[in-house]
């Protein structure tokens, strides 16, 4: 794959996570820490992900969001590409991981909230 050496250098970047790992999807890599997946690695460039809070601090930057593809049609994702001089400082680019992976943890927790069934609501009758 041509990006393995910009791979490596991220990976080496971002070492002070736990359990880093890049894993192959559709063309691309996906970076997970522990069992969050928090970055796009895709043709040489890193995004990671964002939420409408975090977003402005990328695109304010000039930063724009992951694209891709489907049916034709132009889609984007909530990730948004890691600004040049971030990338550059590893201390920096951990800090701007870690909120990535915050809102992939919360994302999680939302989502499995919303898939659990609703009570039932009991009435009492009186007497």
């Amino acid at each position: 794959m041509p990006d393995d050496t910009f791979k490596e250098f991220v990976l080496d970047q971002l070492s002070a996570l736990p359990d880093l790992r890049a894993k192959a999807m559709f063309g691309a890599h996906g970076l997970y820490s522990d069992e969050k997946f928090f970055a796009i690695l895709d043709e040489g460039r890193l995004f990671f992900k964002t939420n409408a809070e975090t977003q402005t601090e990328y695109t304010d930057r000039g930063m724009g969001p992951f694209t891709f593809e489907m049916k034709g049609k132009a889609m984007s994702m909530a990730y948004h590409e890691v600004p040049p001089d971030v990338l550059e400082q590893p201390h920096e680019l951990v800090f701007w991981a870690r909120r990535a992976i915050a809102l992939a943890t919360a994302k999680k927790k939302i989502a499995s909230i919303k898939t659990k069934p609703l009570a039932k609501k009991t009435t009492r009758k009186r007497a």
